[in-house]
């Protein structure tokens, strides 16, 4: 039996860095996968999505050159190369993922991992144990007992990246960052979308402000939106899906040739041996303390298994946290409400902190300031003026409470806001700290100003 200090089960975002800090903090360390390296996010999630929404960016690009004074005639696209380049720069990534491992002397086991009692693992009947085992296996796409994926009319996020032939018309349920996305890239890519969603607002975690310049900027776009709406039945015996959605008005029939089934994720805790082990699980989560310990000592979990935000920059920061507590290290638990949210669609959005609803809840008197990207002076020679930067600060101590961000290049622009929030920095300060121009990021400060009646170019 192969014996280590720390072994990690999965190695997606969570479970390769996971692996790599152990290997830096000068642990033996292994990692179990049962499929690619990298997980979802590196090949059926984060990496791959955004090559798709690339060539739809550039798609759109062409067919508005005239926009830039530019002429691109009979400009297409050819469906089957822009899947193969978001395939091929997925392989890419978890060959770098590969690499890394490598270079920190960590061993791979390919296979499927099994939790053992007496800190083991059983991957296809050999056993390996460890001091520390860390469960890093993630999650997949949630089904409704409505919504049963088949695979080919009824699909998950990881059909549609992959689709052999793009379809005529699509019906996407659920208006998360998943929805949103896929939703973009069909409808820039020439398919006729609807989205439905159940509750009154698209992207419903996002404040209010930015779902309704999202659900403006779709409509534009021609995505059709149906907000308040629940798909009852979905009917698949003809060529295509019929889809019956509950609405205020009714019952109405969606016709489509698929239907993308966004309406969460289901986390991969079955079958890996945590009843054998007998560790503690509560509603379809694994349950920790601040240090990512299960209630079985030896044994912890991090990433999308956990209580928590199911991000791959989460499950990140969890690892890292995790194997410097198990290394004597001082650390802090880490801050869920300073943890920023993207959607890669187009307009982008970003946003940290409260919203302005959660911050009147709460109880704090604030100070709101708006910026919007029509008044910006790169947004503008960029063409790309839809949107706006929406700052939240509490009036009596100026601290900022949140940041909100829809439009051009925003996920690249909140950091700002979590580096800031993470400092306790006040309005003044962000205020007072020069911001270059002509940038998009220069709304910011611009937000801020507005928020403390300073604001100069609206």
């Amino acid at each position: 039996m192969s014996k280590y200090d720390i072994i990690v089960l999965g190695s997606g975002p969570g479970g390769y860095v996971t692996a790599i800090r152990a290997s830096q903090l000068g642990f033996k360390t292994a990692i179990v996968e049962k499929e690619s390296l990298g997980g979802v996010c590196l090949n059926w999630g984060c990496i791959p999505t955004k090559a798709l929404l690339k060539s739809a960016e550039v798609f759109e690009y062409l067919k508005h050159a005239d926009k830039y004074g530019l002429s691109v005639k009979d400009a297409d696209k050819d469906f089957t190369a822009v899947v193969k380049r978001s395939r091929d720069v997925a392989g890419g990534m978890s060959k770098g993922v590969q690499f890394l491992l490598k270079k920190n002397k960590i061993d791979v086991i390919e296979g499927f991992g099994k939790l053992k009692p007496g800190k083991k693992v059983d991957v296809d009947g050999k056993e390996y144990s460890a001091d520390h085992i860390i469960i890093a296996t993630g999650a997949r796409s949630r089904e409704l007992p409505s919504l049963k994926q088949d695979g080919k009319k009824v699909i998950g996020y990881r059909e549609a990246m992959v689709l052999k032939e793009q379809p005529k018309k699509m019906i996407v349920v659920g208006s998360g960052a998943i929805g949103v996305e896929f939703a973009y890239f069909y409808n820039a890519m020439g398919t006729d979308v609807t989205i439905v969603e159940f509750l009154p607002n698209v992207v419903p975690v996002e404040d209010e402000e930015v779902s309704k310049q999202l659900e403006k900027s779709f409509k534009k776009s021609g995505i059709k939106i149906m907000t308040s709406s629940e798909v009852t039945k979905v009917d698949t015996s003809g060529k295509g899906v019929v889809a019956t959605v509950k609405t205020a008005k009714g019952e109405e029939a969606l016709e489509a040739d698929i239907l993308l089934s966004a309406v969460g994720i289901k986390s991969n805790i079955e079958n890996i041996g945590l009843e054998d082990v007998g560790i503690a699980v509560g509603r379809d989560k694994i349950l920790v303390n601040n240090y990512y310990q299960t209630n079985i000592p030896g044994y912890y979990a991090i990433g999308d298994v956990v209580e928590g935000q199911a991000l791959a920059h989460v499950a990140s920061a969890e690892g890292i946290l995790c194997v410097e507590k198990i290394a004597g290290q001082n650390v802090e638990p880490l801050d869920y409400g300073n943890i920023p949210g993207c959607t890669y669609a187009t307009p982008e959005i970003s946003s940290v902190g409260l919203t302005e609803k959660q911050a009147k809840e709460k109880g704090y008197d604030i100070k709101v300031g708006k910026f919007p990207f029509s008044a910006s002076g790169k947004a503008s020679a960029s063409g790309a003026t839809e949107g706006f930067v929406k700052v939240i600060f509490d009036a009596k101590y100026g601290e900022w409470l949140g940041c909100h961000m829809i439009g051009a290049g925003v996920t690249d622009m909140i950091a700002e806001a979590v580096l800031g929030r993470k400092l306790e920095t006040t309005g003044h300060e962000v205020l007072k700290a020069v911001h270059p121009h002509p940038t998009m990021s220069e709304a910011v400060m611009e937000a801020v100003a507005a928020a403390y009646g300073e604001v100069i170019h609206l």
